[in-house]
């Protein structure tokens, strides 16, 4: 495996990287996915809202995805960290942290994106248990109950109004200054959401469950779950090492095809997308997969012209 040149070395085994090895797979191309094994989604229990996957785990969902992708046997799967990359469209080295080296005619980053630290306290022991990020992804486990959102600024007035098609009992805590103007505030009121822009102490719970979230003023809110809107990054360094150019939002600046600035380079899913569902970073690796090995189809198509 070392000593072959792969077709495409993709890095990240999320549901953007299975989907574009088994689309790769099925085109006859030479692959491996380098994954880590710690994805940002292992603090979840259920992936939610994938057609015919519905409330499965990540971790079976993965190893569903990886034995489908077995029937192909040019795709190999690598348990290892990519930790540099060099070279140029149509060779490039790919080394890892066991010290095994790829080379690759492409690249293809499905690196995801990863938290911040958490820096509320109590927030770590309910994440991905009964604090969420995405209602479209676990709204419907909390539908009807009391909640607290956490968030501030132009986030929060998109946020309200999509989290009342789960609930209509939710309060907002900022964090801190609100980042609203005077009509946004009113906004709220009319719609008798409580604001609360006092520093958070603590996230209290049991098992995992919140119970109630404590300001710095001693004020206590009561509630059986949260949503909050994380600080995210891209899940490796590596894109920007090799020159991929990074929007203001962290992601990796891709075009309509996953191409990115450097050539034989591309990335799919949560690292170059804001949709952060599992549905539709599978659906951009997809894509993206055939993009690239429509690339690699025309390349050897004009090497024997």
């Amino acid at each position: 495996m070392e000593k072959q040149l792969l077709d495409v070395a993709i890095i990240g085994g999320g549901p953007a990287g299975l989907n574009a090895a088994l689309v790769l797979g099925r085109a006859r191309k030479h692959v491996v996915v380098i994954d880590e094994g710690r994805p940002r989604n292992a603090v979840t229990r259920e992936t939610h809202g994938f057609l015919s996957r519905d409330g499965i785990s990540p971790g079976e969902f993965r190893r569903m995805a990886e034995e489908e992708i077995g029937a192909y046997s040019s795709v190999s799967f690598m348990a290892d960290t990519a930790v540099s990359i060099a070279g140029t469209d149509g060779q490039f080295q790919i080394e890892t942290t066991r010290g095994q080296t790829f080379a690759s005619k492409k690249v293809l980053f499905a690196v995801g994106m990863k938290d911040r630290p958490l820096n509320i306290p109590g927030l770590a022991e309910v994440y991905g248990i009964s604090a969420f990020v995405c209602p479209y992804c676990d709204g419907w486990e909390l539908r009807d109950q009391p909640l607290v959102i956490i968030t501030k600024g132009t986030e929060l007035l998109h946020f309200a109004p999509l989290i009342s098609g789960w609930t209509n009992r939710f309060s907002v805590c900022t964090n801190g200054p609100d980042e609203l103007t005077g009509a946004e505030r009113e906004e709220l009121q009319r719609h008798r959401v409580p604001l609360y822009d006092t520093p958070i102490r603590s996230i209290d719970s049991s098992d995992g469950i919140v119970r109630q979230v404590v300001l710095e003023d001693g004020t206590i809110i009561p509630c059986r779950g949260l949503f909050f809107k994380p600080e995210l990054v891209t899940g490796s360094d590596l894109p920007r090492a090799i020159g991929c150019q990074i929007t203001e939002a962290g992601m990796v600046d891709v075009d309509d095809f996953g191409k990115t600035n450097v050539p034989g380079v591309y990335s799919a899913g949560d690292a170059a997308s804001r949709l952060h569902q599992a549905i539709a970073a599978a659906s951009m690796g997809a894509f993206v997969a055939a993009a690239m090995n429509n690339e690699l189809n025309m390349e050897a198509w004009r090497r024997i012209g």
